[in-house]
């Protein structure tokens, strides 16, 4: 189709239907009065795609009361997660060997929309929904991935909020407390009503913690305090109830006593949790705005318009010091160990004040077609991110205090906009012919990324600007996937697809990241197991490394994008999960194992990982991964626990670096009593024999992971 065809046939698509949602089909939905926005839809649903797909539920989410995203994801293979700050409040996640920095690499969505806060023109932004409010959780990998885009090497990451309530004149509502170790607090409550085909749901999330880590002056407080409010609102209406309208507003803003400053080695071995002084001013703030309106109208015999329009506005300033290699940890730490009264002058502490907004409008039309399944999806997105940032200087005194020596001005160390416009038109059909079923698709992007900048000397952006960059892209990304039942307890799946992620605009020459991504296997249902084994091959012609300060990049190419050239991963996930009852005992079991082989296929000196040499392996992305989850269920008392097994990675690729992340066992406890049906206390333990380990090493610092951490809460629901 000619270019300016294509795009009068997207403005007139999404004229006529206001916007997209990213939706499987799913009989349940055909029923539902009001619209949950799904990529999965359930357990049962799984079956029908060609591709690796994970579905954890609201009651599978309650078995360990998880509030950090990390250790919920640790048992869907295939998926990677570098920890952070230990509480899962900046997770960074990869899958099948992607990489895992700012879940840059992944499609990240709340109820189907794109939530990173600028997905086209600044992929390593990090904002992350609260996990705790979720009702399930959807993972989704392999050619049925291609559809959500932009990024479609990796797979899909889709955050369901609490629905609203389907059962005429009824009335839901929960609410949870709880505390635990190192100050930690949750209170979580929502209620939630439907009559006469109206319904309404508000919700509020809180929690927070005083931390883990250890400042040698000050308050001491290393924690961070985060509040979440939903609200939802939908009415159905017409003939035989063919028009549903759902409203969604959310606030959350965040304040984290939080840094990018690791630990020596010497250091790490002497108190892992310790944090240099000079830390000490180091503070996030942040503010998540999100709205959203979903319409379906469902007529005929299935056939179904889904429509979306979404803004997300998100502000954060990270106030941070900014020069954190491993020769001023050094320095650091050897002024705290024999301070001297000129103390150390001029740090650097930044001030990362960003503005950032997504918006657009998406739209599927699905059409049953005898024995095929066609679904057509537009989208029209924008989205930027505004860098307006200044860097104040301090000096940190004998006492470990620290004073104020001079104030930047704003704008003088960071004066840009990055934007984005993308308008996508998606193809899909899905043939059955008896036990084969074929989906093939198609779908293009028409993506224009800027970068715009300003002189750091000029603030109110009136001389004009002193870098105007601009890159234009077109692409087709094609996928074809089968299923195959072999009989009730078989189904085979192959798929293959291209790999695609759009250029940046810091560098001229930047070029497109592509790769093909074939993967076969087999899922299961014998025996009492369920589960799934899938081999997996991803070959990169071009692979991008995006430019952040989490991998110790410097103020002069944060958020430069650089090409890598080829990379190959290959492997193999597995995932079997049985319930073995007995007269008064269930005892619950699941196993998932991940195989990652990856290798770079030529040498060259990389501004993130240093040194790379072919045959080395990707950063951050371990061989293997083990979780192994048993519990027992016994009148009232339910207990689960939790295994992690994750094999030594590399942190960078200087000699140095190589598996300088060691391998580790980690063990989460969960207990609950249920009091009656309504009413239930329970018992967490985070790290239950209180592992220390290096979760990541991305500045030239140690971050260690959470240690052993207790919750306990009360929760009654009707």
């Amino acid at each position: 189709m000619p270019h300016k065809l294509l795009v009068s046939s997207l403005n007139a698509a999404i004229a006529l239907s206001l916007s997209t949602t990213a939706m499987a089909k799913d009989a349940d939905k055909v029923e539902r009065n009001f619209e949950q926005i799904t990529v999965i839809g359930s357990q049962a649903a799984i079956n029908d795609i060609p591709g690796s797909a994970t579905f954890i539920s609201d009651a599978e989410l309650q078995k360990f009361e998880f509030t950090d995203i990390s250790r919920v994801l640790a048992s869907v293979p295939g998926v990677y997660v570098q920890e952070e700050d230990g509480y899962g409040l900046r997770p960074n996640i990869g899958m099948r060997g992607t990489g895992t920095g700012r879940n840059d690499k992944i499609s990240v969505m709340e109820d189907g929309v794109l939530v990173a806060p600028a997905p086209y023109s600044a992929p390593s932004a990090y904002y992350f929904p609260t996990m705790g409010r979720m009702e399930s959780i959807e993972v989704l990998k392999g050619a049925a991935s291609v559809k959500y885009g932009p990024r479609t090497t990796g797979g899909v990451l889709n955050l369901l909020s609490r629905s609203l309530p389907t059962e005429p004149n009824s009335s839901t509502g929960m609410l949870d407390a709880a505390l635990g170790s190192d100050g930690y607090y949750k209170g979580h409550a929502y209620f939630a009503k439907e009559k006469n085909n109206t319904a309404g749901l508000i919700e509020v999330f809180s929690y927070g913690a005083d931390g883990f880590k250890e400042l040698p002056v000050g308050d001491d407080n290393t924690g961070f305090e985060k509040n979440d409010v939903l609200v939802k609102f939908g009415h159905t209406f017409g003939e035989n109830d063919a028009h549903n309208i759902e409203f969604k507003v959310k606030y959350s803003e965040e304040t984290s006593d939080e840094t990018y400053m690791g630990l020596t080695d010497a250091d790490y071995q002497q108190n892992p949790y310790r944090r240099y002084a000079a830390s000490q001013n180091d503070e996030m703030n942040t503010r998540h705005n999100a709205y959203q309106v979903n319409y379906a109208y469902r007529f005929g015999e299935g056939y179904e318009v889904l429509a979306t329009a979404y803004l997300n506005d998100f502000h954060r300033n990270w106030y941070k010091a900014s020069s954190v290699g491993s020769s001023t940890l050094e320095q650091y730490s050897e002024f705290e160990a024999n301070p001297t009264a000129a103390g150390i002058e001029n740090i650097g502490v930044k001030a990362n004040n960003r503005d950032y907004q997504a918006k657009g409008v998406q739209s599927e039309l699905h059409i049953p077609a005898g024995d095929h399944y066609i679904t057509v999806g537009v989208r029209y997105h924008e989205d930027e991110m505004d860098r307006f940032q200044w860097e104040d200087k301090y000096t940190l005194n004998q006492d470990l205090s620290m004073t104020l020596t001079s104030q930047g001005a704003p704008g003088s160390n960071s004066n840009r906009l990055d934007s984005a416009k993308a308008s996508t038109l998606f193809i899909q059909d899905e043939w059955t012919m008896d036990a084969l079923v074929v989906s093939a698709g198609l779908r293009y992007e028409d993506i224009t990324i800027t970068r715009e900048e300003w002189a750091k000397s000029d603030p109110t952006r009136s001389l004009g600007l002193t870098k105007d960059i601009s890159n234009d892209t077109e692409i087709l990304v094609p996928s074809l996937g089968a299923t195959y039942t072999l009989n009730d307890n078989v189904t085979l799946l192959a798929g293959i697809q291209k790999g695609y992620a759009p250029a940046a605009p810091g560098n001229a020459d930047q070029d497109e990241e592509e790769s093909v991504n074939i993967e076969f296997g087999s899922r299961f249902n014998a025996g009492g197991f369920n589960g799934e084994v899938i081999a997996f091959y991803s070959d990169y012609d071009n692979m991008h490394g995006n430019c952040t300060a989490s991998v110790g990049c410097n103020d002069d190419n944060i958020g430069d994008q650089y090409n890598y050239g080829e990379v190959e991963v290959s492997g193999f996930e597995f995932s079997a999960g049985r319930t073995f009852n007995t007269a008064s005992v269930a005892f619950p079991v699941k196993l998932t194992y991940t195989y990652t082989d990856s290798e770079f296929k030529n040498t060259f000196d990389s501004e993130i990982w240093g040194s790379v040499e072919k045959g080395d392996a990707m950063p951050y992305v371990p061989e293997n991964q083990v979780a192994l989850s048993f519990g027992a269920e016994v009148n009232n008392f339910v207990v689960n626990s939790q295994i992690r097994y994750v094999s030594d990675a590399h942190a960078d690729l200087t000699n140095s670096g190589l598996n300088a992340i060691d391998s580790r066992v980690v063990w989460d406890l969960a207990a609950k009593y249920l009091i009656d049906e309504n009413q239930k206390v329970y018992l967490s333990v985070d790290n239950l024999f209180d592992k220390t380990y290096i979760a990541n090493r991305a500045n030239g610092g140690i971050q260690p992971g959470k240690p052993r951490s207790v919750q306990m809460g009360y929760s009654y629901s009707f």
